[in-house]
Protein backbone atom coordinates (compact mmCIF):
# COMPACT_ATOMS: atom_id res chain seq x y z
CA UNK A 1 0.00 0.00 0.00
CA UNK A 2 1.38 3.40 -0.95
CA UNK A 3 2.05 6.07 1.65
CA UNK A 4 -0.88 8.11 0.34
CA UNK A 5 -3.17 5.09 0.61
CA UNK A 6 -1.95 4.49 4.16
CA UNK A 7 -2.57 8.13 5.03
CA UNK A 8 -6.07 7.99 3.56
CA UNK A 9 -6.82 4.95 5.69
CA UNK A 10 -5.55 6.74 8.81
CA UNK A 11 -7.58 9.87 8.11
CA UNK A 12 -10.62 7.74 7.37
CA UNK A 13 -10.22 6.09 10.76
CA UNK A 14 -10.01 9.51 12.43
CA UNK A 15 -13.19 10.62 10.67
CA UNK A 16 -14.99 7.41 11.63
CA UNK A 17 -13.92 7.72 15.28
CA UNK A 18 -14.96 11.38 15.40
CA UNK A 19 -18.31 10.54 13.84
CA UNK A 20 -18.92 7.79 16.39
CA UNK A 21 -17.92 10.08 19.26
CA UNK A 22 -20.47 12.68 18.16
CA UNK A 23 -23.13 10.10 17.22
CA UNK A 24 -23.07 11.04 13.55
CA UNK A 25 -23.19 8.88 10.45
CA UNK A 26 -19.75 8.37 8.94
CA UNK A 27 -21.32 8.51 5.46
CA UNK A 28 -22.51 12.09 6.08
CA UNK A 29 -18.93 13.41 6.25
CA UNK A 30 -17.03 13.90 3.01
CA UNK A 31 -13.26 13.77 2.75
CA UNK A 32 -12.05 16.52 0.43
CA UNK A 33 -8.42 15.87 -0.49
CA UNK A 34 -6.61 19.22 -0.75
CA UNK A 35 -4.14 18.60 -3.53
CA UNK A 36 -2.72 22.08 -4.13
CA UNK A 37 1.01 22.05 -4.98
CA UNK A 38 0.86 18.25 -5.32
CA UNK A 39 1.50 16.51 -8.65
CA UNK A 40 -1.13 14.76 -10.71
CA UNK A 41 0.51 11.45 -9.83
CA UNK A 42 -0.38 11.97 -6.16
CA UNK A 43 -4.01 12.62 -7.10
CA UNK A 44 -3.98 9.46 -9.19
CA UNK A 45 -2.70 7.50 -6.20
CA UNK A 46 -5.37 9.00 -3.97
CA UNK A 47 -8.08 8.13 -6.47
CA UNK A 48 -6.81 4.56 -6.60
CA UNK A 49 -7.25 4.48 -2.81
CA UNK A 50 -10.87 5.57 -3.07
CA UNK A 51 -10.87 9.37 -3.09
CA UNK A 52 -13.11 11.11 -5.62
CA UNK A 53 -13.16 14.73 -4.42
CA UNK A 54 -10.15 17.03 -4.75
CA UNK A 55 -9.72 20.64 -3.67
CA UNK A 56 -7.48 23.12 -5.44
CA UNK A 57 -6.52 26.71 -4.56
CA UNK A 58 -4.55 27.78 -7.62
CA UNK A 59 -6.51 27.96 -10.84
CA UNK A 60 -3.83 27.43 -13.48
CA UNK A 61 -2.28 24.55 -11.56
CA UNK A 62 -5.70 22.95 -11.18
CA UNK A 63 -6.58 23.28 -14.86
CA UNK A 64 -3.32 21.60 -15.86
CA UNK A 65 -4.02 18.69 -13.51
CA UNK A 66 -7.56 18.35 -14.81
CA UNK A 67 -6.23 17.87 -18.34
CA UNK A 68 -3.66 15.33 -17.19
CA UNK A 69 -6.26 13.43 -15.15
CA UNK A 70 -9.16 13.66 -17.59
CA UNK A 71 -9.37 9.86 -17.78
CA UNK A 72 -10.50 9.70 -14.14
CA UNK A 73 -14.03 10.45 -12.84
CA UNK A 74 -12.93 13.13 -10.36
CA UNK A 75 -15.01 15.81 -8.66
CA UNK A 76 -13.17 19.13 -8.54
CA UNK A 77 -13.65 21.72 -5.79
CA UNK A 78 -12.21 25.23 -5.97
CA UNK A 79 -11.33 26.34 -2.44
CA UNK A 80 -9.06 29.37 -2.90
CA UNK A 81 -9.67 33.11 -3.12
CA UNK A 82 -11.38 34.08 -6.37
CA UNK A 83 -10.42 37.04 -8.53
CA UNK A 84 -13.06 38.43 -10.89
CA UNK A 85 -10.99 37.66 -13.99
CA UNK A 86 -10.76 33.98 -13.00
CA UNK A 87 -14.47 33.20 -12.65
CA UNK A 88 -15.08 31.90 -16.18
CA UNK A 89 -12.67 28.93 -16.06
CA UNK A 90 -13.84 28.15 -12.53
CA UNK A 91 -17.47 28.14 -13.71
CA UNK A 92 -16.53 25.94 -16.64
CA UNK A 93 -14.26 23.38 -14.98
CA UNK A 94 -15.32 22.84 -11.36
CA UNK A 95 -18.18 21.03 -9.64
CA UNK A 96 -18.00 22.92 -6.33
CA UNK A 97 -16.74 26.33 -5.21
CA UNK A 98 -16.25 26.71 -1.45
CA UNK A 99 -14.83 30.23 -1.36
CA UNK A 100 -17.50 32.66 -2.60
CA UNK A 101 -17.48 35.73 -0.36
CA UNK A 102 -19.16 38.47 -2.39
CA UNK A 103 -22.11 38.78 -4.70
CA UNK A 104 -20.14 40.01 -7.72
CA UNK A 105 -18.21 36.72 -7.83
CA UNK A 106 -21.37 34.65 -7.47
CA UNK A 107 -23.10 36.57 -10.24
CA UNK A 108 -20.19 36.02 -12.60
CA UNK A 109 -20.06 32.31 -11.78
CA UNK A 110 -23.78 32.01 -12.49
CA UNK A 111 -23.58 33.98 -15.74
CA UNK A 112 -20.57 31.98 -16.95
CA UNK A 113 -21.70 28.48 -15.96
CA UNK A 114 -22.14 26.51 -19.21
CA UNK A 115 -25.76 25.65 -19.93
CA UNK A 116 -25.00 21.95 -20.46
CA UNK A 117 -23.59 21.57 -16.95
CA UNK A 118 -25.62 21.17 -13.76
CA UNK A 119 -25.80 24.11 -11.35
CA UNK A 120 -22.49 24.89 -9.67
CA UNK A 121 -22.46 23.88 -5.99
CA UNK A 122 -21.58 26.91 -3.86
CA UNK A 123 -20.45 27.46 -0.30
CA UNK A 124 -20.16 30.97 1.09
CA UNK A 125 -16.92 31.61 2.95
CA UNK A 126 -17.40 33.32 6.29
CA UNK A 127 -14.60 34.98 8.24
CA UNK A 128 -15.68 33.60 11.62
CA UNK A 129 -12.47 34.68 13.39
CA UNK A 130 -12.50 38.26 12.01
CA UNK A 131 -8.93 37.94 10.75
CA UNK A 132 -7.73 40.75 8.51
CA UNK A 133 -5.63 38.28 6.51
CA UNK A 134 -8.51 35.91 5.73
CA UNK A 135 -11.03 36.02 2.93
CA UNK A 136 -14.69 35.65 3.72
CA UNK A 137 -17.74 37.77 4.31
CA UNK A 138 -18.49 38.97 7.81
CA UNK A 139 -21.23 37.22 9.78
CA UNK A 140 -23.20 40.47 9.66
CA UNK A 141 -23.16 40.43 5.85
CA UNK A 142 -24.03 36.76 5.49
CA UNK A 143 -27.82 36.78 5.44
CA UNK A 144 -28.08 39.37 2.67
CA UNK A 145 -25.38 37.64 0.61
CA UNK A 146 -26.92 34.19 1.05
CA UNK A 147 -30.36 35.37 -0.02
CA UNK A 148 -28.98 36.97 -3.16
CA UNK A 149 -26.80 33.98 -4.09
CA UNK A 150 -29.62 31.50 -3.50
CA UNK A 151 -31.66 33.34 -6.14
CA UNK A 152 -29.04 33.04 -8.90
CA UNK A 153 -30.14 30.64 -11.65
CA UNK A 154 -27.06 28.54 -12.38
CA UNK A 155 -25.81 28.08 -8.84
CA UNK A 156 -26.93 25.81 -6.03
CA UNK A 157 -26.18 27.32 -2.65
CA UNK A 158 -25.23 24.34 -0.49
CA UNK A 159 -23.87 25.87 2.71
CA UNK A 160 -21.00 27.67 4.41
CA UNK A 161 -17.23 27.36 4.60
CA UNK A 162 -14.75 28.73 7.11
CA UNK A 163 -11.04 28.68 7.85
CA UNK A 164 -10.90 29.67 11.52
CA UNK A 165 -7.79 31.10 13.09
CA UNK A 166 -5.43 28.15 13.74
CA UNK A 167 -5.27 27.11 17.37
CA UNK A 168 -4.41 24.07 19.45
CA UNK A 169 -7.08 25.08 21.97
CA UNK A 170 -9.79 22.47 21.43
CA UNK A 171 -12.42 24.61 23.15
CA UNK A 172 -11.67 27.48 20.76
CA UNK A 173 -11.79 25.08 17.79
CA UNK A 174 -15.24 23.92 18.81
CA UNK A 175 -16.46 27.46 19.35
CA UNK A 176 -15.46 28.63 15.87
CA UNK A 177 -17.06 25.65 14.15
CA UNK A 178 -20.19 25.89 16.29
CA UNK A 179 -20.51 29.51 15.25
CA UNK A 180 -20.46 28.58 11.57
CA UNK A 181 -23.09 25.90 12.15
CA UNK A 182 -25.31 28.40 13.98
CA UNK A 183 -24.89 30.94 11.19
CA UNK A 184 -26.03 28.35 8.68
CA UNK A 185 -29.00 27.32 10.77
CA UNK A 186 -30.05 30.93 11.30
CA UNK A 187 -30.31 31.54 7.54
CA UNK A 188 -33.54 29.52 7.27
CA UNK A 189 -32.47 28.30 3.82
CA UNK A 190 -32.34 24.67 2.73
CA UNK A 191 -28.59 24.23 3.25
CA UNK A 192 -26.93 20.87 3.81
CA UNK A 193 -23.22 21.69 3.84
CA UNK A 194 -20.60 22.84 6.33
CA UNK A 195 -17.11 22.86 4.82
CA UNK A 196 -14.84 23.14 7.85
CA UNK A 197 -12.00 21.34 9.53
CA UNK A 198 -8.51 20.50 8.35
CA UNK A 199 -5.77 18.06 9.31
CA UNK A 200 -5.19 19.51 12.78
CA UNK A 201 -8.80 20.10 13.87
CA UNK A 202 -11.06 17.73 11.96
CA UNK A 203 -12.34 16.07 15.15
CA UNK A 204 -13.72 19.35 16.51
CA UNK A 205 -15.21 20.20 13.12
CA UNK A 206 -17.00 16.87 12.86
CA UNK A 207 -18.33 17.21 16.39
CA UNK A 208 -19.87 20.55 15.37
CA UNK A 209 -21.45 19.26 12.16
CA UNK A 210 -18.89 19.36 9.34
CA UNK A 211 -20.04 17.67 6.14
CA UNK A 212 -16.75 18.30 4.29
CA UNK A 213 -13.36 18.18 5.99
CA UNK A 214 -10.59 19.61 3.80
CA UNK A 215 -7.47 17.52 4.36
CA UNK A 216 -4.12 18.14 2.71
CA UNK A 217 -1.07 17.62 4.90
CA UNK A 218 -2.37 14.47 6.63
CA UNK A 219 -2.93 12.85 3.22
CA UNK A 220 -0.10 14.13 1.04
CA UNK A 221 2.52 15.34 3.51
CA UNK A 222 3.89 18.86 3.81
CA UNK A 223 3.12 21.12 0.87
CA UNK A 224 5.88 21.96 -1.58
CA UNK A 225 6.07 25.72 -1.96
CA UNK A 226 9.49 25.57 -3.58
CA UNK A 227 7.99 26.27 -6.98
CA UNK A 228 6.04 29.49 -7.46
CA UNK A 229 2.36 28.62 -7.43
CA UNK A 230 0.22 29.51 -10.42
CA UNK A 231 -2.63 31.82 -9.51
Amino acid sequence: MSTIAENIAKVGARIREAAQASQRNFSDIGLLAVSKTKPAAAIRDAHAAGIRDFGENYLQEALEKQVELSDLPLIWHFIGPIQSNKTRPIAEHFDWVHSVDRLKIAQRLSDQRPAQLPPLNICLQVNVSAEDSKSGCSPAELAQLAGAVAALPNLRLRGLMAIPEPTDDVVAQHAAFARLRQLRDDLALDLDTLSMGMSHDLEAAIAEGATWVRIGTALFGARDYGQPAHQ
